[in-house]
């Protein structure tokens, strides 16, 4: 990272990714944007069993919308979706056990849910940073699989069930961190220089936003989105620090 990119970041976090940054923006919310009857649109969340991909889950069922969590761990994916019924008293909400870091997995169960189930909202959460260079069981370096490679693929693998119905849309969670790095093709799997966690996160979230906008200009018919959703105090956050 240069330093000239860590300082911008840092500035630009302190002003817009604190709670100070959020009251600020929070000045021209709409209250009634939020009140809406989600009743028979359903929504796919990965990495919806704590954390931002969760309290997403739980707003949709409030508002009666199908919720339809991704999570590689069973036992705490159905915890997450007890609660959110609890909560909600939405019976709508159903677990789906998938590694994002196994591409296989993932595309395999992309084509199985095309073939049951309709999706109007694909909602990208689920992400890692791990510290130590690690591999996958298909020898993918662990960030990238999970982060861009399984992103890419559940997306690509879902567009055509998503051109099936109304007002389709793709929401990446990315991060403000990618601006601590230039986007780089040559070294994907990061072989070559030190590894370092923060930057191997950064970097694959610039990617999903290239991505994002990449699909936006091909497939017109579907609104595709990236965000970063400020420094929120998460299970993710924690561990990062």
């Amino acid at each position: 990272m240069s330093v000239y990119r860590n300082a911008v970041w840092l500035v630009k976090g302190l002003q817009e990714y604190t709670k100070s940054g959020y009251e600020a923006a929070a000045k021209h919310f709409v209250p009634a944007d939020l009140d809406v009857n989600l009743s028979g649109r359903s929504f796919m969340i990965t990495g919806a069993n704590s954390g931002i991909g969760k309290a997403t889950a739980q707003e949709i069922a409030n508002r009666g919308g199908i919720v339809h969590i991704v999570c590689r761990n069973k036992d705490r994916a159905e915890a997450a979706k007890d609660e959110i019924v609890e909560r909600s008293k939405n019976q709508n909400v159903h677990v789906h056990v998938v590694d994002m870091s196994i591409a296989r997995q993932v595309w395999e169960f992309a084509q199985s849910f095309s073939q049951t189930d309709a999706v109007h909202v694909l909602i990208n959460n689920a992400g890692c940073m791990v510290n130590q260079r690690e591999l996958t069981e298909e020898g993918l370096e662990k960030n990238f699989a999970t982060n861009t490679l399984g992103t890419y693929i559940l997306t690509t693998a879902l567009i055509p069930a998503l051109k099936k119905v109304q007002d389709p849309r793709v929401v990446t969670v990315s991060s403000g961190g990618m601006l601590t790095q230039k986007l780089n093709v040559d070294d994907l799997q990061c072989e070559k220089g030190t590894f370092e966690g923060t930057a191997v996160y950064a970097q694959n979230k610039r990617q999903q936003v290239i991505l994002t906008e990449r699909w936006a200009s091909q497939h017109k018919e579907i609104h595709f989105s990236s965000m970063h959703p400020g420094w929120a105090d998460t299970p993710g956050i924690v561990f990062s620090l």
